[in-house]
């Protein structure tokens, strides 16, 4: 009942309440984006949804125009040359993020569940395939996403989101949201490129 039903309807309500407190914030981050860098406030990219369909997601603008298209942030050689300097701010605070609301409104997303991924990161939809977590809906934040985010590679990345997967209810659920507070307070895990590496030689 609550993954089928009472998820979508808090998603929709949660997400709606927030999209109308922050609409002033988010108009006065949308002039400070479009005021110092030229292009568009909102950023689209393809990326992989529920049964491993596309969706575009929206993200605040942080780059720049000439960044290349569809590469992770981590392949690309020395990211920090393409970020604006309000980009910078929005990246480390992940206010980046908010345009999100959207996507969780139209039913793109959920607030709680793996992280989307880009439509061409065979590695790790492959990955994610072994624990079933391209089968559900993917999150704002999750459960990866407060033990490393930017720092965990992909096979441990996976292995989080197929936890996730199986203990997924209303409680886990709520861990994850606090924790994400926790975590961006902190900023914890933000790594413009991503290490990737914090797990690297530990015991398999």
């Amino acid at each position: 009942m609550y993954k089928r039903i009472v998820k979508r309807i808090l998603d929709f309500l949660i997400s709606s309440i927030g999209f109308i407190v922050l609409s002033v914030f988010f108009v006065i981050l949308c002039l400070l984006i479009k005021i110092t860098s030229p292009g568009p406030v909102f950023f689209k990219q393809k990326r992989v949804g529920i049964h491993k369909s596309y969706f575009n997601i929206l993200k605040f603008r942080t780059m720049r125009i000439d960044t290349p298209h569809d590469v992770p942030t981590h392949m690309l050689k020395d990211p920090d040359q393409y970020i604006t300097p309000v980009g910078k701010f929005l990246r480390k605070t992940s206010l980046d993020e908010l345009p999100q609301l959207i996507n969780i409104i139209k039913g793109d997303m959920s607030i709680i569940g793996p992280r989307p991924a880009l439509w061409n990161q065979y590695d790790l939809i492959e990955e994610r395939d072994k624990y079933g977590a391209n089968d559900v809906m993917p999150g704002l934040t999750g459960w990866a996403q407060v033990n490393g985010r930017d720092e965990l590679e992909i096979e441990y990345k996976a292995k989080l989101d197929g936890e996730y997967v199986k203990r997924q209810s209303f409680l886990f659920d709520c861990k994850c949201f606090f924790m994400t507070i926790t975590s961006v307070l902190k900023h914890e895990g933000v790594v413009e490129g991503g290490t990737g590496q914090m797990h690297k030689g530990d015991p398999k």
